[in-house]
């Protein structure tokens, strides 16, 4: 007879392991972010929505540190320097042994990623000024949510080029580090010079413990619990201090290492992060109302209508555009894998924004009524932008998978498929729209 399970026990080893690794894996990890926004929506739009909001706004911590916030403030500046230190660690990988360490295979996603921010504000900054809105928000649409992307792009495709999702990654990779400059530079309230100094000495320590290669975790967790603090007291974004120590961890093996430091605790991290701290941050961001008086808002006022725009609009013609010209007027080359009409696309795709769109949104209208409608309108858009992509790009993974089928119906004697030992080209017919 099998033992009983504990209700909220200790979870066994294996299943630990399992859940663990969906977590890694962007469907998974999209889908329970998808979860926890629906779970906030659904909340704050009953008659029990005067508990969401009491817990939301209930606060706790060490006042005499200066941490004395509520449990959304908390989720959005503590949780969330955890998914920023999981970023960090994928730019560093990037930029040295990811696409973006030379200039001639970062040069397309680079540009596209670079318009992709620069439309979606510059959309924003008309219609906000065209309907005497606030420019407050203008860096609300720059920012592309890479776990529903990559979520939504798991879904959809089977048969889609491999080039496609490693071209997503590496413009989200570009678009998390505009954000956090963003964040960096023009979200700061009043700096304090000495905690500031105080963070940026924490983080120096922390870059001689990686350079003199000292292990441990007990080093590191409350060193990086004190950068946290101080750059919060700083006046900076505290998520900034995450990014920050995901650049400096070491990237690279030394001999007699299996994986490097910045592998072993993004590996360790990223399911706490998909599963547990993206998820909270959404729960208490997302519950916004959706009454007829408040959609209408998203449409009839300036700045949740900029967000609209800039996201379904500004992105769409940004990062097609950007790449489009890069392509035609610089030594840039699009993968010969893809196809114009997967670029569209993954452009479209590109305006699922929600996580650091939700944050700038809190960020740039604290405490304004504007900005509960700001985050209806990235949630419409995030909606919207999803299902347009979905369409466009099932269509493409349609055609793919009948072009696969076909090449595989013609094998050699062999038993290779054929379409495994062609020199790498664009499909043929894939540039059908």
């Amino acid at each position: 007879m099998s033992s009983p399970r504990i209700v909220f026990g200790l979870v066994p080893w294996p299943e630990r392991q399992a859940i663990a690794s969906a977590l890694r894996t962007e469907t998974v990890g999209g889908l329970v972010l998808l979860a926890a926004a629906v779970v906030a929506l659904v909340w704050a739009n009953t008659p029990w929505s005067g508990a969401y909001e009491a817990i939301r706004d209930f606060h706790f911590g060490i006042p005499a540190l200066g941490l004395d916030l509520s449990l959304g403030h908390w989720t959005a500046d503590g949780l969330l320097a955890i998914f920023f230190l999981v970023a960090g660690i994928e730019l560093k990988r990037e930029l040295v042994v990811g696409e973006l360490r030379t200039p001639a295979t970062a040069a397309l996603p680079v540009i596209a990623a670079v318009c992709g921010m620069a439309v979606p504000a510059a959309l924003y900054a008309a219609t906000a000024w065209a309907g005497g809105g606030s420019l407050d928000g203008w860096a609300v649409p720059m920012a592309t949510d890479i776990a529903f992307a990559l979520a939504v792009l798991a879904v959809i495709s089977t048969h889609l080029p491999a080039a496609l999702r490693a071209f997503l990654l590496t413009l989200a990779v570009v678009d998390d580090l505009g954000a956090i400059l963003i964040i960096a530079i023009f979200f700061t309230s009043d700096l304090n010079l000495w905690a500031l100094g105080g963070a940026f000495a924490g983080l120096a320590v922390f870059y001689l413990l990686q350079r003199y290669r000292i292990r441990g975790w007990w080093w590191y967790v409350p060193l990086g619990i004190a950068i946290w603090a101080l750059m919060y007291n700083g006046g900076v974004h505290a998520t900034v201090a995450g990014v920050a120590m995901g650049l400096i961890l070491r990237t690279t093996r030394d001999k007699g290492e299996e994986v490097s430091p910045a592998s072993r605790v993004s590996h360790v991290m990223h399911p706490f992060s998909a599963g547990v701290a993206v998820p909270l941050f959404a729960l208490f961001a997302a519950g916004v109302s959706i009454s007829g008086p408040a959609l209408a808002e998203v449409f009839t006022s300036p700045e949740p209508l900029g967000v609209v725009i800039g996201l379904v609009v500004g992105k769409v013609l940004g990062i097609f555009v950007g790449t489009y010209l890069a392509a035609r007027f610089t030594k840039a080359e699009l993968n010969p894998d893809l196809a114009w009409a997967d670029v569209l696309g993954l452009s479209v795709l590109a305006g699922i924004g929600f996580t650091v769109a939700l944050l700038i949104g809190e960020l740039a209208f604290p405490g304004a009524a504007v900005g509960e409608h700001v985050k209806a309108a990235v949630l419409i858009a995030s909606v919207t932008a999803a299902v347009l992509a979905g369409v466009l790009l099932r269509r493409r993974n349609t055609l793919y998978r009948r072009l696969y089928e076909e090449e595989n119906a013609d094998d050699d004697a062999d038993g290779i498929p054929d379409i495994y030992q062609r020199t790498p080209a664009a499909p043929a017919g894939a540039n059908d729209n």
